[in-house]
């Protein structure tokens, strides 16, 4: 019983600073994804393609990246000019909105009007934790397996978009893509689902499109991957 009070307990408090930051967010113009998913799903590399997109664009990017260790994913993100963040969380599996709120700290989000929170690669804890986001987005890679949105539906559940990823590679494994999208379906009536490759066909655009709606813009010009 004390686990589940101090569990609760340690929600409330992020919901609480997480009320915070979608209010300054909302007040600045701000559109926030927390971006979701395991490790070598292809995060990184998603955010990579869909910055250097609007590199010389509309839009002012921002982006925070969460990792265990190590800062390398921001290094890889901020070659492109926008302002990138790394979050280190020492040991803890996600992010939560008061590491975010510090990281932001030191971040101008003068005239930012996107802001990417890539989190810690994992499936379960970072489900649970808001950010002060306006949706999540679970990146799902065919290397991963079929299964996942029914091994995992608490990230599925509360997910706006899911991105099927890496299908370029669906003629090397079993992922059986009509199973993946029907048990996220079962699991989530409501989600949208995209796929996606970095390498080839289908390519990024329609999550370019999908970023252009979600920040109330128009189409996007179609980019090679």
């Amino acid at each position: 019983m004390e686990r589940v009070e101090l569990q609760q307990s340690v929600l409330k408090e992020n919901d609480r600073i997480a009320a915070e930051l979608r209010a300054e967010f909302g007040r600045r113009g701000i559109v926030c994804l927390n971006v979701i998913a395991s490790p070598g799903a292809g995060k990184t590399s998603v955010l990579e393609h869909t910055l250097q997109a609007f590199v010389g664009g509309r839009h002012k990017v921002a982006v925070l990246t969460g990792d265990i260790q190590t800062e390398r994913d921001a290094a890889r993100l901020a070659r492109f000019g926008f302002p990138a963040r790394q979050i280190t969380t020492g040991g803890i599996c996600h992010l939560d909105a008061a590491m975010v709120k510090r990281a932001l700290a030191d971040v101008s989000l003068d005239g930012v009007d996107l802001l990417f929170i890539e989190n810690v690669g994992n499936l379960v804890c970072p489900a649970a934790y808001d950010l002060g986001e306006v949706a999540k987005v679970v990146i799902l890679s065919v290397a991963e397996g079929d299964d996942k949105p029914l091994k995992y539906p608490s990230i599925f559940s509360r997910a706006k978009l899911m991105l099927l990823h890496k299908v370029d590679l669906l003629p090397y494994t079993r992922f059986d893509l009509a199973a993946a999208k029907a048990d996220a379906r079962r699991v989530n009536p409501a989600i949208e689902i995209i796929e996606t490759s970095c390498v080839g066909a289908p390519g990024l655009h329609g999550w370019l499109e999908w970023v252009e709606r979600a920040t109330g813009r128009g189409s996007v010009a179609r980019t090679t991957v």
